[in-house]
């Protein structure tokens, strides 16, 4: 009988932390998951997480599955139990992350390959504002968003996206499907939603930065094309602080 797979999901405030993945000589994520459910379980626990996020970014939305070893049973009974299970692992991860759910799965779900979108906001404000700090860009000014969505629209024409990766990343492909990609105006700022199948390390804070070229006037919405098409990341835009950027959804071909 294969052992039973569970799923976390996962919200953190990314602002302390070199990112999700587990890394020497740096506080993660992952890590202090891997610690919480090792104390709460009596035992080694390795998760794997849906995807990485870099040093700063937060997420309203992360997903992560481990497998327990044996005795079932007793896991069992600890996880059908909110006080023990949920509230035992808030009681023992870092103030900055919450457990929201851990949820039983089939034995070969993953967190990572199953997933068929994620989706990610980026936050800008325009005036100071003390509780933004390390949650949104300040900009002191405010570019043109009918121009950012206009390139925004182009973006979504293309599949190769090599100019917006870091290099020298681990991947066999840079082709991304994008599903959404548009600026929305707040009371007190703008936020950019992007939705993909997946995406390369700093790809959206590239695409962020890029589209900053084209709100400012430096560029025209259509000179994203030659950006795209060189495939070169030197060509594209800067790319933005990690303070603004939040993991929002992930979505998996089968309930959660």
């Amino acid at each position: 009988m294969a052992e039973q797979r569970y799923f976390i999901e996962l919200a953190f405030d990314g602002t302390k932390y070199h990112g999700w993945q587990t890394q020497p000589n740096a506080v993660s994520v992952q890590e202090m998951l891997n610690k919480a459910l090792s104390t709460l379980l009596r035992q080694p626990v390795e998760t794997t997480g849906c995807g990485r996020t870099d040093t700063g970014v937060h997420a309203k939305q992360l997903y992560a599955h481990f497998t327990p070893q044996s005795p079932e049973g007793e896991v069992e009974a600890i996880f059908s139990s909110p006080f023990r299970g949920l509230g035992g692992l808030n009681a023992l991860l870092p103030y900055d992350i919450a457990a929201k759910k851990i949820i039983p799965v089939h034995a070969d779900a993953h967190a990572r390959f199953d997933a068929t979108s994620r989706s990610y906001e980026y936050h800008i404000h325009f005036q100071k504002d003390p509780f933004k700090t390390n949650y949104s860009w300040l900009l002191k000014d405010k570019p043109d968003i009918n121009m950012m969505n206009a390139a925004a629209a182009i973006i979504m024409e293309y599949t190769d996206f090599s100019c917006f990766s870091k290099s020298n990343t681990q991947v066999f492909t840079n082709n991304c499907k994008i599903t959404r990609a548009e600026w929305v105006e707040t009371e007190d700022g703008m936020v950019f939603h992007i939705t993909a199948d997946r995406f390369l390390r700093n790809m959206v804070r590239a695409i962020v930065g890029t589209l900053m070229m084209v709100g400012k006037n430096e560029i025209s919405p259509e000179g994203i094309r030659q950006i795209i098409e060189s495939k070169n990341r030197s060509n594209a835009g800067t790319s933005v602080p990690a303070c603004g950027l939040y993991l929002t959804k992930i979505e998996y071909p089968y309930p959660l």
